[in-house]
């Protein structure tokens, strides 16, 4: 890309900059300002009604498979690829994603402490399960663990940003922005590190190594941060950006009332969530969890919490030890009732829709309307704000259309909850 976007084939450039265009044009609709109003809403616990998004993730080898991809350089498909998932959200999908002009690029960053690489066995079956060689196996291995050294290489930053803005600057709003979207869940990571049977064993057979591995991998995402900070290397995400697992960001509390230009992690939204304790138990997860992950929420402006792991149990201590909490994933395992109880009208319920009914070997309208409609009738009568968040559907059995039928299910249930 640092050729420059000139030297492009002209083939593939006159492709992505026709693409550009219908994403510009898109962008232009006035129902573009009616969603972002959607999601301020909501985010300020004032919602016009609930909110609708879906993100295919793994699916969307289905929905734009590789034979949708017109250019021939790799480089230009990769860019072809990310407008494309842009126009087909915005022309199949009756939520409320926001298309606008924006095309970040960001920064060029280096960790020159970067841990080995973990050595991977990957299955023969796509998508398959497959096990890993933990990195963290003794008391000693810790030092592997290095402070992080972060090298910001403002030379290749600026040839992509020029690179784009060559492309398609006079069409897209080509911006600069530094990091957004900073997680603070860390377990994951550890489990990863020393491998995750053994740290669930670590916790009963050797709780102080895993508070230590707990608290170097909490000190070296400090380091990291403070680094972006200082460095002025954030980005803000209080507009059309995805922030925690699974919705926008627009906001008129963030960021901070003394924002002078100089992206701070207070002007930001924070996330955290910890997918592999989700049959580890309320009490163990305060003693080797929370503790780590509020000292990095703290740091940030409004906190989204959780993901794919039941959290209903956990709800009591999210809501009384994490800061300015604002939103929590409500995944398909959690219980929903207790979850709308535990959340009441200050913090975002948001619901994480089974995928399993809709990437199921047979899409049952029927069984999706109902599931939808029970939980906007459970939030309705405990005065939740509610978000549907529609991801993890790593398969639609290769139907696009459900996709479409599943949001108009949805759409239609959210108006009859409203009216």
């Amino acid at each position: 890309m640092a050729l420059g976007a000139a030297k492009m084939n002209t083939q593939d450039r006159t492709i992505l900059r026709d693409l550009a265009k219908k994403v510009a044009d898109l962008a232009a609709l006035p129902l573009q300002e009616e969603k972002r109003k959607v999601w301020q809403g909501v985010n300020e616990l004032k919602p016009r009604r609930p909110a609708l998004f879906c993100s295919p993730e793994g699916s969307w080898g289905e929905l734009l498979p590789d034979n949708t991809l017109k250019c021939r350089e790799e480089a230009a498909r990769g860019l072809e690829w990310g407008l494309r998932l842009r126009l087909y959200a915005a022309e199949h999908f009756c939520d409320d994603q926001v298309c606008d002009r924006d095309y970040f690029v960001g920064c060029a960053l280096r960790d020159e402490n970067e841990p080995p690489a973990l050595q991977y066995i990957m299955p023969a079956e796509a998508r398959g399960a497959y096990v890993w060689e933990p990195l963290i196996k003794t008391h000693q291995d810790l030092d592997k663990l290095a402070p992080p050294a972060l090298v910001h290489d403002q030379e290749k930053t600026q040839q992509n940003l020029a690179f784009h803005e060559e492309l398609w600057g006079d069409i897209l709003q080509v911006r600069l922005r530094g990091a957004a979207h900073l997680s603070g869940g860390l377990i994951d990571d550890w489990a990863r590190l020393r491998g995750l049977t053994q740290t669930f064993l670590d916790m009963t057979d050797d709780p102080n190594f895993v508070q230590a591995g707990m608290q170097r991998m909490l000190e070296n995402r400090q380091v990291r941060f403070d680094f972006l900070e200082a460095q002025n290397l954030l980005g803000l995400n209080n507009g059309n950006h995805y922030i925690g697992s699974g919705a926008l960001g627009y906001t008129r509390e963030l960021p901070a009332a003394d924002f002078d230009g100089r992206v701070r992690l207070k002007d930001l939204w924070g996330f955290a969530d910890a997918q592999t304790m989700s049959e580890v138990s309320p009490v163990m997860q305060e003693r080797f969890v929370l503790p780590y992950q509020i000292p990095i929420l703290e740091r940030f402006g409004l906190n989204c919490y959780g993901c794919c792991e039941p959290l209903h149990h956990l709800l009591p201590a999210l809501k009384r030890r994490l800061p300015r909490l604002r939103r929590v994933s409500i995944s398909p395992w959690a219980d929903k009732r207790i979850s709308a109880q535990e959340l009441g009208p200050n913090i975002v319920f948001s619901w994480k829709p089974n995928p399993a009914y809709l990437a199921g070997v047979h899409f049952n309208p029927e069984l999706v309307r109902k599931d939808i409609r029970e939980t906007l009738d459970i939030a309705k009568e405990h005065g939740n704000v509610l978000e549907i968040v529609l991801k993890d559907t790593h398969t639609c059995n290769n139907e696009p259309w459900r996709f479409d039928k599943w949001l108009k299910i949805a759409r239609e249930e959210i108006m009859r909850s409203v009216e």
